[in-house]
């Protein structure tokens, strides 16, 4: 018989995840150890395999309800069409937060879309570029519950519910593509931010009709209580790729200046038109400069 004691279990430490000062829910341990979880997941995912289950929490829960239910009416009075067709074939569910597996697999159907979990910030080539290939990457995690109706991060509600309106479209869900494939042929940095510009413009914060009272259809719009409620306030522009790529904008404000299309025909010329030009010369000829915002 062995004299020596046990050896005591090792002890697994938190996995270590941080926000910013500032950020809700920086000082909720619970939280950060939470996020540090679902990004851990992501993490081991494998391309192709379905998105991992997520062990969401009451307060996940229902900050999910509180948002869902507060975009509703909002989407009702402020988004195209398209998208409010789109969003009751895509059918998320409001009481809970929906697992990116069951989203995908609904995305899937409408127009063979499917979302990949993402750990964080995915680097703009391979973000883009996977749209070429009918793949939308997507975080799992959804903001801190002492702060439902903002983020100052792209969460689920930015990507399911957002991007989601837009995928679950089959005339959307091209333009995507095609923003994917223009990425794949951006050979440059200054080329990219071309096309980042223009996605930015449109698919994150574009507007259809008259621009007198234009409806949203941008994820970004659509998932901003706040600014939903205050984007017939900016100056809207016609579409136009120079003033795009080049025009002021900062990510943690209000958009001052939006572009409109007058019709959904309007604007699949105009990207069609946009991506099919793109190479490694577009940023050059845009006047796109190295050091020039995203």
């Amino acid at each position: 018989m062995s004299t020596h004691a046990p050896m005591p279990a090792p002890i697994v430490p938190a996995p270590a995840f941080e926000l910013p000062s500032g950020y809700p829910g920086h000082d909720d341990a619970a939280y950060l150890t939470h996020r540090a979880v679902i990004a851990e997941a992501a993490h081991g995912h494998l391309p192709g395999a379905e998105p991992p289950h997520i062990a969401y929490t009451p307060q996940d829960h229902a900050c999910w309800n509180q948002i869902t239910h507060a975009l509703a009416p909002l989407w009702r009075k402020y988004a195209t069409a398209e998208v409010r067709e789109a969003m009751e074939g895509l059918a998320l569910p409001t009481d809970r937060v929906p697992q990116l597996a069951e989203s995908s697999r609904r995305l899937r159907e409408l127009t063979g879309f499917s979302f990949a979990p993402a750990a964080g910030i995915v680097p703009l080539q391979d973000f883009y570029g996977t749209l070429a290939d009918s793949v939308f990457q997507s975080t799992q995690f959804i903001r801190h519950y002492a702060s439902p109706l903002f983020s100052p991060e792209p969460d689920m509600v930015h990507e399911v519910l957002g991007h989601g309106a837009t995928l679950a479209s089959p005339r959307f869900a091209d333009l995507y593509r095609q923003f994917g494939a223009a990425a794949r042929r951006a050979e440059t940095r200054e080329s990219l931010k071309a096309v980042s510009r223009v996605f930015w413009f449109t698919l994150e914060y574009g507007l259809l009709g008259d621009p007198g009272s234009p409806m949203a259809y941008g994820a970004s719009l659509l998932s901003s209580y706040g600014e939903l409620q205050q984007f017939r306030q900016a100056y809207i522009c016609p579409l136009d790729v120079r003033r795009m790529v080049t025009v002021p904008y900062d990510v943690t404000e209000y958009q001052s200046v939006l572009f409109a299309a007058y019709a959904f025909e309007e604007l699949e010329d105009f990207v069609g038109a946009f991506c099919a030009g793109v190479d490694g010369d577009t940023g050059d000829r845009l006047g796109v400069t190295a050091d020039q915002r995203w």
